[in-house]
């Protein structure tokens, strides 16, 4: 047992990492190839000294970033589980706002960036914080919403025979049942969010955040600093993902299939 449990951590370590190995390698033999210079596509090479010599601004601004889309994402999960089990329990209410709810995810956020940054002009974090719960809330209030309408009928009718209050069906049956679809559009999310949160320190004039050092490089013309943001972004992405990952295990772990 214990060496079958070896044998998975080192799969699940060891296949992202070759495979992110095999893609820098592929990425800097392109550019090699292609003999670009660093002013129109920049390869790994030119990362590191980029990281190295803003490193103040990426721990700073990268901090700014992280706090910011973890506090829209836990907006958008107490929301979005609110509105969830609204439309799960309701059938009506699930008729009423889904089209809604659909209608306003089908707008470009790029649209409704700039909206929010001059309704809350000069209010950073609010703003920010804003947009990433916005972008990020809709998969979570789906999931949950089909998770409940689709509980088994015979299971509550069982609970509600012997006695069980609506209460205790939603803690014995529907939650746990709704916890992998939950964590499922999680996953979803927390990308979205990160999506949200940079797209409004880029267009904001006077933001914080790894989307204004971004615009800060292009503004500059510096390519290896914008390819190292895109990277630090993709970093705090994949910490957040493998975040929710680890609390999936703890709260849903009998769901994994192999």
């Amino acid at each position: 047992m214990n060496r079958d449990r070896y044998n998975d951590i080192l799969r699940r370590v060891l296949a992202p990492t070759v495979a992110m190995i095999v893609l820098l390698v592929l990425w800097e033999w392109l550019v090699w190839f292609k003999d670009w210079p660093n002013y129109k596509m920049a390869s790994p090479s030119d990362l590191w000294p980029a990281f190295w010599k803003f490193r103040g601004l990426f721990f700073e601004l990268g901090w700014d970033t992280l706090w910011r889309t973890v506090a829209g994402l836990a907006i958008s999960i107490v929301v979005g589980t609110l509105l969830g089990m609204v439309m799960g329990f309701s059938r009506i209410a699930r008729e009423g706002l889904y089209p809604i709810l659909v209608g306003f995810n089908a707008i470009p956020k790029a649209t409704v960036v700039p909206v929010v940054a001059l309704m809350l002009i000069g209010l950073h974090d609010l703003n920010t914080v804003l947009i990433a719960f916005l972008i990020s809330f809709f998969p979570i209030a789906v999931s949950v919403s089909i998770g409940l309408s689709t509980l088994e009928p015979e299971y509550r009718d069982i609970l509600r025979s012997l006695g069980a209050s609506k209460f205790t069906i939603f803690i014995k049956i529907a939650l746990p049942k709704t916890l992998p679809e939950f964590f499922g559009a999680l996953k979803v999310a927390v990308t979205l969010a990160f999506i949200g949160t940079n797209l409004m320190e880029i267009v904001e004039p006077h933001g914080r955040g790894l989307g204004h050092l971004f615009d800060s490089g292009k503004i500059s013309a510096d390519y290896p600093l914008m390819f190292a943001v895109l990277i630090a972004l993709a970093i705090l992405g994949i910490f957040l993902y493998y975040v929710v990952i680890i609390l999936e295990r703890i709260f849903a772990g009998w769901a994994e299939r192999e």
